[in-house]
C-alpha cells in the first residue's frame, strides 16, 4: 500500500491539472459496485474525469477480460487479479487491497425472521424455507461458488437444490420483494440495497467465508494516469467510511 501510495501522490498532482478530460471504464464485481458507484460523483467534480462503470460476477468479469475486453480499472478478487497480472493484462504493481464482505441471510421485510445464532438455526432456516434464492454457482460468483460446497459439507445440497432460486448474476434478495424466494443467502453488500429485504444476520461465523477485492489497472489502460487516480480514490479515508456504510470492511 505505501508503494502504491509513493506511485499515486505525483498521479494525483498531474491528474488534478489534466487539461482534457479523460473518460475511464471500470469494471467491478457486484458486490462492490455500490462502494465504487458512490464514490464516482466525487471524483468527477474533483478531476473533470467521467467514469463509466459495469459489473458482474467475478467469473464473468475474468472471462470477459480473458477475451479481450478493454477496462481502465478492475474491481475483482485478488487471486483473480494475480493470474490477470501473470497474463499481463493487470499491472501487478498497482495491485491494491480493497475490502472484504461477510455472506449474510435476508428475508422480505416484515417477514418472520428466523433465528441465526448458530450453524444449526441457519441449516433449519434453510430446511424450513419454500424456496431459496442465492447465486448460481455456474455463473462464477463467489458467494454461490461457497454455498454450494456448504450445503454439500451440510448434507443437505439435494434438499437446497430441489427449491433453489438461482440467479446468474445482480441482486439475489431482489428474488424476495418478488416472492420468488422466501430466503436469500449473498453477500451483505448487495442485500443492503434492496428495498423491500430485510437482512436477518450474517452466517453464523464458524460457517461464515469473506471474500476480500482488490483494484489494479489495466496493462493497456487508455488513460493510465486518470486510471491510478481512480484507484487512489478507492482507498482513502472517504472510501473506507463508504466501504463501511455499504457493509463491507476496509482492508489494507
Amino acid at each position: 500500500m505505501r508503494l502504491l501510495s509513493a506511485l499515486l501522490l505525483p498521479t494525483l498532482a498531474l491528474t488534478a491539472t489534466l487539461a482534457q478530460a479523460d473518460t475511464i471504464r471500470v469494471l467491478t464485481t457486484g458486490a462492490f459496485k455500490q462502494v465504487v458507484v458512490a464514490l464516482v460523483p466525487a471524483f468527477e467534480a474533483r478531476t473533470g474525469h467521467k467514469v463509466e462503470v459495469q459489473n458482474d460476477t467475478a467469473g464473468a468479469l475474468a472471462k470477459r477480460i480473458g477475451a479481450g475486453e478493454s477496462f481502465d480499472v478492475l474491481v475483482l478478487t485478488p487471486a483473480g487479479l494475480k493470474t490477470l497480472a501473470a497474463e499481463g493484462k493487470v499491472t501487478a504493481s498497482s495491485v491494491a487491497p480493497l475490502a472484504k464482505v461477510a455472506i449474510g441471510v435476508a428475508v422480505k421485510a416484515g417477514a418472520p425472521q428466523p433465528p441465526m445464532a448458530s450453524v444449526e438455526d441457519f441449516k433449519q432456516a434453510v430446511l424450513a424455507a419454500r424456496k431459496v434464492a442465492y447465486i448460481d454457482p455456474a455463473a462464477g460468483g463467489s458467494s454461490g461458488i461457497y454455498l454450494d460446497g456448504l450445503f454439500q459439507r451440510m448434507g443437505i445440497a439435494e434438499a437446497v437444490r430441489a427449491k433453489a432460486v438461482l440467479v446468474p448474476g445482480g441482486l439475489v434478495a431482489d428474488k424476495l420483494v418478488s416472492g420468488e424466494a422466501d430466503l436469500a443467502i449473498h453477500q451483505i453488500s448487495e442485500i443492503l440495497p434492496v428495498q423491500g429485504a430485510q437482512l436477518v444476520a450474517p452466517l453464523p461465523e464458524a460457517i461464515q467465508n469473506y471474500t476480500t477485492y482488490a483494484g489494479a489497472v489495466s496493462a493497456r489502460s487508455s488513460h493510465p494516469q486518470a486510471a491510478l487516480a481512480f484507484l487512489a480514490n478507492l482507498t482513502g479515508t472517504e472510501a473506507a467510511q463508504t466501504i463501511r456504510a455499504k457493509g463491507m470492511q476496509p482492508v489494507q
